[in-house]
């Protein structure tokens, strides 16, 4: 199994009316703060999908076909763009709690029952595509709940760090060190039911094999490779920012964000063109299967959160400043994650799997390239349309609506009244 996809908890969030109409990038407004996390999220979400078309919807992982194109893409994105993903989703929670702080009101209680709609979203999703991360995201979102109650943002912090230098892998490491049974038996997300329905079943039977039998291997993955307590961290590191108002006052960060985006480049280098000497000589301890098991995966992990703050310091030095203009477009799909993360899986995972085209064997990886561009071209174009004419992607609405219980949540954009 390889690392999963991510979904944000916000997207389409409604923007507020008090913008400079210079639009700097000194903007301390609600507007600006939202604006760079939908840019952000919409990278990653854009990313996200290239790994999934690269991999054919997981397919790819039956009979691997390493080449150039697949080994850059899952490089540069893969377990990158899904923590994206998950740090969004925590600055997504602190926006809605302020939010709802500062009219007076505990949104506690609705934002439990909003996390309930995720997960039953979800679970439908799932049924298309066992790769679905919502419900994970959502049920691990509930301890957001309890965390909030902490104040000190120092601890959120520490806490933060703690889940993210990989506490569950270094556990296995050091039980399969002491040759404990079950730190050194064969991992479990390797015994996969699910795809041998994928490559030659129909409709019927990958539905069937995805409500349960086809997500052992992908929930077995999530607790080997210490993905769950990845995810906290990266919720508490999201509320953390939102609190300091990060993405609120750009400018302050801007004395340190270069020298950590250069940082974070040469670890992530350092980590990927090291990770093999490195296993190399950690095998050649001898300290058993489960331990460099965990090994590898803790490499990875720390991998991955370096290419992750190296996109996230990137992307939001190109929003802040002059080359704002590349990346601002992808503020519009940022704003229908949710929408376009179940639309990307109801098209292209009947394109590669065998019950619709069966393209996953078809298709070489130049073809997929050319393929998942031109989508995500398109992608931002219908973006861009689509929210000129509503105010929310068509789920984000449902989504809002069930919220709320109300079915009067604006969704068409009212059209302006022209100049006299």
């Amino acid at each position: 199994m390889r690392p999963m996809p991510g979904i944000a908890d916000t997207a389409g969030a409604p923007r507020h009316r008090d913008v400079p109409p210079n639009g700097s990038a000194d903007t301390t407004s609600a507007n600006a703060r939202l604006d760079v996390v939908d840019v952000l999220r919409g990278f990653a979400l854009m990313a996200l999908f290239l790994v999934h078309v690269i991999e054919s919807y997981e397919l790819f992982w039956a009979v691997e076909k390493p080449g150039l194109i697949t080994d850059v893409v899952f490089a540069l994105f893969m377990g990158k763009s899904f923590s994206l993903l998950a740090l969004c989703f925590g600055f997504s929670f602190f926006i809605l709690m302020d939010r709802a702080a500062r009219r007076g009101q505990d949104f506690t209680a609705r934002f439990a029952w909003r996390l309930l709609i995720l997960e039953g979203i979800g679970f439908l999703h799932a049924l298309i595509y066992r790769g679905d991360i919502m419900q994970t995201l959502a049920a691990i979102g509930f301890l957001l709940l309890f965390f909030n109650r902490i104040r000190s943002n120092a601890v959120l912090l520490g806490g933060a760090l703690f889940c993210l230098i990989g506490p569950s892998l270094i556990v296995q490491l050091v039980a399969g060190a002491f040759d404990m049974a079950w730190a050194n038996a064969p991992a479990r997300s390797s015994i996969d039911p699910g795809m041998p329905i994928y490559l030659g079943g129909d409709l019927w039977q990958v539905l069937r094999v995805n409500l349960w039998a086809g997500q052992q291997s992908k929930y077995w993955f999530f607790l080997e490779y210490g993905r769950l307590v990845q995810i906290l961290g990266l919720y508490l590191l999201g509320l953390v920012l939102g609190r300091t108002n990060f993405f609120g006052d750009l400018a302050k960060s801007r004395p340190w964000r270069g020298p950590a985006l250069l940082v974070s480049a040469l670890l992530a280098v350092a980590l990927f063109l090291g990770r093999e000497p490195l296993r190399e000589a950690f095998t050649g301890l001898g300290l058993g299967l489960g331990a460099d098991r965990a090994f590898w995966a803790l490499v990875n992990l720390w991998l991955d959160l370096a290419g992750t703050a190296f996109w996230a310091l990137l992307v939001i030095a190109l929003y802040d400043g002059p080359m704002r203009w590349l990346v601002r477009p992808l503020a519009a799909p940022g704003r229908l994650t949710l929408t376009y993360y179940i639309l990307q899986s109801a098209i292209f995972v009947p394109i590669f799997y065998h019950y619709g085209l069966g393209k996953y064997n078809d298709w070489d990886a130049a073809t997929r390239l050319w393929v998942a561009v031109a989508a995500i071209a398109v992608q931002v174009v219908a973006a861009h349309w689509w929210l000129a004419r509503f105010q929310y992607g068509p789920i984000e609405w449902v989504w809002r609506a069930l919220t709320y219980l109300r079915r009067d949540v604006p969704f068409r954009r009212k059209e302006r009244a022209p100049a006299r």
